[in-house]
C-alpha cells in the first residue's frame, strides 16, 4: 500500500505518502492564496523524500472540506486527474476537520474549528479524535459558543476567536500525514470513506449578479 494524501480546503497546502504502517514523508505550506502554485511541487516533494514515483501510489486519499470554493477544488481536481493517470486508483474521501481530529490526539469531547472567513467558522463536535458525533456546519463564533462552551477547541477558528473558544488546542493546520494515517486505518479495516466531492456549505464568494443587465449592439 502506498496512499497519497492531498488537502487544500485551509490555507494549509499539504501533502503526504503513507505505506500502510506510518507516514513516509509529508510537506505543508500555508499560504490561502497560492494553493495552485504550491501543490504540484509537495507532492514532487514528499515522493522525492520517500524515494518514490507517482506510479508506486496505491491510493488517494483528499479532504473534501469544507472549506472555500477555490482552494478546496485545487486538492480535489489534482486527486481526481492524478487517479485517472494511474489507471483509475481509488480516490478516498475524508472531511478536512476530521484530519485537524485526528492529530490532536484527544480523547475526550472537544470541537474542530477552521477558519471560514466572513467572521465564521467550519466546525464540528468529536467524542475522541476518530469519532465525529456531528455533521460539518458553518457559523459564526459567538453564535455557537454556548453549544460547545467547556469544550476544548482545535483548529485556526479557536485561535481567531478566543473570546468564543476559551479553550484552544493544537494543531493550528491541516496536516496531510494526520489525514493519511487515518485513511491507512480505515482502508485496513474496510471502513467508509466520503465521495470526492466538494463540501462547500455555502454559495462561493464570487457569483453572477442579479438582474445581470445583457447589454446588446445596437
Amino acid at each position: 500500500m502506498l496512499l497519497l494524501a492531498l488537502d487544500t480546503a485551509t490555507p494549509a497546502v499539504t501533502a503526504a505518502l503513507h505505506d500502510g504502517g506510518s507516514v513516509v514523508a509529508e510537506s505543508s505550506r500555508v499560504d490561502a492564496r497560492r494553493h495552485g502554485e504550491l501543490l504540484l511541487p509537495a507532492v514532487d516533494e514528499v515522493l522525492k523524500q520517500a524515494g518514490r514515483t507517482l506510479a508506486d501510489v496505491t491510493g488517494i486519499v483528499v479532504g473534501v472540506g469544507p472549506g472555500p470554493y477555490t482552494g478546496l477544488r485545487v486538492g480535489l481536481v489534482t486527486a481526481s486527474t492524478f487517479a485517472s493517470a494511474l489507471g483509475g486508483v481509488p480516490v478516498h474521501g475524508l472531511c478536512t476537520l476530521d484530519g485537524l481530529a485526528y492529530a490532536s490526539g484527544l480523547t475526550e469531547p472537544f470541537v474542530v474549528a477552521t477558519d471560514a472567513r466572513r467572521k465564521e467558522v467550519y466546525w464540528a463536535r468529536y467524542d475522541d479524535f476518530r469519532t465525529r458525533v456531528s455533521e460539518p456546519s458553518v457559523d459564526r463564533p459567538a453564535d455557537i459558543a454556548e453549544q460547545v462552551a467547556g469544550l476544548p477547541v482545535v483548529g485556526a477558528g479557536a485561535l481567531l476567536y478566543p473570546e468564543a473558544f476559551p479553550d484552544a488546542r493544537g494543531p493550528e493546520h491541516q496536516s496531510a500525514a494526520a489525514l493519511a494515517a487515518r485513511a491507512a486505518e480505515l482502508v485496513a479495516a474496510g471502513g467508509e470513506f466520503l465521495d470526492p466531492r466538494p463540501l462547500y456549505l455555502r454559495r462561493p464568494d464570487a457569483q453572477v449578479p442579479k438582474n445581470y443587465k445583457v447589454v446588446t449592439p445596437k
